[in-house]
């Protein structure tokens, strides 16, 4: 008899998840049901700002169909929460009226924007109330408020210095609105990147015709606009920015609550352990934004410096790999057989890359220790462990900044701005812990104009292209040799830029190389 698994949420992570099971959902081995809040099918949300902007379209965001999964046996049901969960029945309660059994449940629940707690909006998680001109810019409907906003010219005031703040920021700059980024702090991204590429990066982001306001602690928003809607960011030393729409970009926290209303232990995320399944329950899963993997056991030491979610879609697609197999093999062949599989690894550090016209920045572990700061370059080299060193370059003036942070010569964190091929290198060998040149100026001089066309990293087949996806070079131009010829049908072939979509221009490079070579 066949198993029947229900996956909670139909985002990127679930439908991966859904995909990697339709083969044992063809073959009756288990039977899928797929619940989703919204009334979309899955799409790729980590490019809503692209559409927000018009670079893209709803359609080349989709990533299932919910009358083809339903063609091939899976149930969908779209527009429909989970209310309640059952544990002792293995039920769960449905906001139609049904009720539904599961063996397996699979929370893939995702994470929701952060409301900030300001004069004039409603925090509550479960229920914000944002007035006309507010948005959290997280779904469709969001997307199509800001392209509204877009395309009239309006001023947009951008609340949050992340990487998904900036780059919308910058987005709508360049499709012609005027927009204004806020922000804790004397420069963006200050949780991830040292004092040196922030001033460089704000310089940059200003210079690219994006407003800074650092430094700024918001109160509240004023809704004196058309119909009551925004019309001002109200800070606390009195002044006010003026704006015809406010993109919150504050961060995301993990959905949990429903896990936690059924007393499943909770902490940032859903606590799993190495087989992504939940304390105290063999039955149910959590994979992605909601699912922070700690195991209970105190003796681990993966767990004892692990953090929460990672935020990134890349981990929450390997592990939905995972746990497909986990699921096929415990329904083919028992538990004991499921249990035999390697744990789900261990995820390094992530890279964080921000890509926009005129900005490259990429930015991984730790880059804050500077170079005459002792107490830090001597932490962690106890037991004959090297210490770290720093090596730092910086040219303001043209908006390039480069620092790396080495111990025995391999890199333990990195930040550069406007060096794009001097970044790939570094970011290559971040990712495989390779040793750096004694010599880093070497690095520097990728970016050389005698370099143009010579780096290293760009000619490796084995490189890394899509991060979010795993999918190397050689992968790509394999696919364009079979005949795909534009991002979109090397994407259906590889899956190469269906997350955060930072590798499109490499992608491109790649199908732009194979056809100059073939016309040649």
């Amino acid at each position: 008899m066949s198993e029947r698994i229900v996956v909670v949420g139909f985002g990127p992570v679930a439908a991966r998840l859904v995909d990697e099971l339709l083969p044992a959902v063809r073959t009756g081995l288990v039977q899928l049901l797929v619940v989703g809040q919204e009334s979309e099918a899955a799409y790729n949300r980590v490019m809503v700002a692209e559409l927000a902007v018009g670079r893209t379209t709803a359609e080349a965001l989709a990533m299932a169909d919910a009358s083809d999964l339903e063609a091939d046996g899976v149930q969908v049901r779209l527009g429909v929460k989970v209310k309640r969960i059952d544990r002792a029945r293995q039920h769960v309660v449905l906001s139609n009226g049904t009720t539904e059994h599961y063996d397996r449940l699979v929370f893939a629940t995702g994470s929701r924007p952060v409301i900030p707690n300001l004069t004039g909006l409603n925090p509550d998680p479960s229920r914000p109330v944002l007035p006309a001109g507010v948005t959290a810019l997280r779904d469709l409907k969001d997307a199509a408020v800001l392209r509204a906003a877009v395309a009239g010219g309006k001023r947009v005031v951008v609340l949050g210095g992340g990487v998904l703040g900036l780059e919308t920021a910058l987005a709508a700059s360049e499709e012609g609105a005027k927009a204004t980024v806020v922000h804790n702090g004397p420069f963006p991204l200050g949780r991830s990147i040292d004092r040196g590429s922030g001033s460089v990066l704000t310089n940059s982001l200003r210079a690219s015709g994006v407003r800074m306001a650092g430094n700024a602690r918001s109160t509240g928003v004023e809704t004196a606009g058309p119909g009551g809607s925004f019309s001002a960011l109200l800070l606390d030393d009195g002044s006010a920015i003026d704006g015809d729409l406010l993109v919150l970009s504050c961060g995301v926290r993990p959905r949990i609550e429903l896990a936690e209303g059924c007393g499943l232990p909770v902490a940032s995320g859903i606590l799993v352990d190495h087989h992504l399944r939940t304390y105290h329950e063999p039955h149910m899963f959590a994979i992605g934004d909601c699912a922070e993997v700690h195991c209970a056991d105190p003796s681990c030491k993966e767990c004892r410096t692990a953090s929460g979610p990672s935020g990134l879609v890349g981990p929450g697609w390997r592990q939905a790999e995972w746990l497909a197999e986990y699921l096929v093999v415990l329904a083919r062949d028992g538990q004991t057989a499921a249990d035999s599989l390697e744990p789900v690894p261990t995820e390094k550090p992530g890279v964080v890359v921000l890509k926009a016209r005129g900005i490259n920045l990429a930015m991984a572990g730790d880059n804050q220790a500077d170079p005459w700061d002792e107490e830090a370059l001597e932490a962690g080299s106890t037991a004959g462990r090297a210490r770290r060193q720093i090596s730092q370059w910086a040219d303001p003036e043209h908006g390039r900044y480069v620092k790396m942070t080495t111990r025995g010569g391999v890199l333990e964190g990195l930040v550069a701005v406007g060096m794009p091929r001097t970044a790939a290198e570094l970011v290559l060998l971040f990712e495989r812990s390779s040793e750096l040149p004694a010599d880093r100026s070497l690095l520097l001089r990728l970016d050389g104009p005698d370099q143009l066309d010579t780096n290293a990293s760009n000619n490796d087949p084995q490189r890394t292209v899509c991060r979010c996806a795993g999918v190397n070079a050689a992968s790509i131009e394999g696919s364009v040799m079979e005949g795909c010829s534009t991002v979109g049908e090397v994407s259906k072939a590889t899956r190469a830029g269906t997350g955060c979509g930072g590798c499109h221009e490499d992608i491109k490079g790649i199908i732009e190389k194979h056809f100059q070579a073939a016309a040649a």
